[in-house]
């Protein structure tokens, strides 16, 4: 079972507003825009260069291919092969994967395991993005970009996230199509952007489902199977958006890659804009970034680097 990683108790400038120039100016705050790339961690400065006359950079929605060209890293948008760069360096983006019996907060008043046991050595304020359940493991974002972390957690936003579940009984085909048609629950329809019984999963007494929706509600997924009958017994959640939990194990804490940041921001954006950014089909982030000849998207391995252990049993 610990290949589903159950866990187991151990404003923006006008259109066009990069402006030319090769001069420096005291009064001009404006960086040139392939060292604001670099500085942001896309590539190295040569490589970002080929990156902009290569026609792969757009500033506030235009292509720029102008070296010379300078940018404002506070309101003007980069992107790089459509993937937002975030150019404000201070704001740093972390994956969690949240053990069983933690509770989705930095501070429990009720003394339990909380968010702190990994964040000790992080010296910023961080935001958890949404909630986990107690009793739920799995991909949980933090940062300390807390109007992205309200965004994000938004119920309005409706971020897809996918679950594999461990389930009583025998998990059927009529079943999961159940579950995609939806039900009525107490709080209206619901129902799953995707389901299905993965392979070697279901046996007399359990089943493993795999499930992906976009709801916020509270505890959608336990609710929703035990709806059709078949009540949940282990939950970990391994997708969030374009994020995927990956090879990190349970208890531990990654800083996300330059390509997770901008995939994560990417999908904010056009959720924003009315373009689905959330739900689409956007492929799933595990490592890499533009201008190291990987692209962006899809890639797999999740490098673990600089983890924060468990302080607690």
């Amino acid at each position: 079972m610990a290949e589903w990683g159950w866990d187991r108790p151990t404003g923006k400038s006008s259109a066009g507003g990069a402006a030319s120039g090769t001069e420096d100016s005291a009064e001009d705050t404006r960086v040139r825009l392939q060292k604001a790339l670099a500085n942001a961690g896309v590539a190295s400065r040569r490589a970002c260069e080929a990156l902009i006359t290569g026609g792969r950079v757009t500033v506030n929605g235009q292509v720029q291919r102008e070296l010379g060209s300078r940018i404002d890293p506070e309101t003007d948008e980069v992107r790089v092969d459509g993937v937002v760069v975030q150019l404000d360096v201070s704001k740093r983006y972390f994956v969690l994967n949240k053990p069983r019996g933690v509770v989705s907060t930095m501070s429990d008043e009720q003394g339990r395991p909380d968010l702190r046991e990994f964040t000790d050595q992080i010296e910023d304020r961080l935001y958890n993005v949404g909630r986990l359940d107690t009793d739920t493991s799995g991909l949980l974002v933090l940062t300390n970009d807390g109007e992205l972390a309200h965004k994000l957690a938004h119920p309005s936003f409706g971020v897809q996230k996918t679950y594999v579940a461990k389930v009583r009984g025998r998990v059927t085909a009529a079943v999961i199509q159940q579950l995609l048609d939806g039900v009525e629950l107490t709080d209206g329809h619901i129902k799953a952007d995707a389901a299905k019984l993965l392979p070697g999963g279901s046996s007399r007494s359990h089943s493993l489902v795999e499930i992906t929706l976009h709801s916020g509600k509270n505890r959608i997924v336990r609710r929703l199977l035990a709806h059709v009958g078949h009540p949940v017994e282990e939950l970990v959640r391994r997708q969030f958006g374009p994020l995927h939990l990956g090879t990190l194990k349970v208890g531990e804490m990654r800083e996300l890659s330059t390509g997770e940041r901008g995939a994560l921001l990417s999908a904010a954006e056009g959720n924003a804009k009315g373009t689905g950014g959330a739900r689409g089909n956007r492929g799933q982030i595990t490592a890499g970034r533009p201008g190291d000849g990987k692209g962006a998207r899809g890639m797999r391995g999740v490098a673990k680097r600089g983890n924060p252990k468990r302080g607690k049993a």
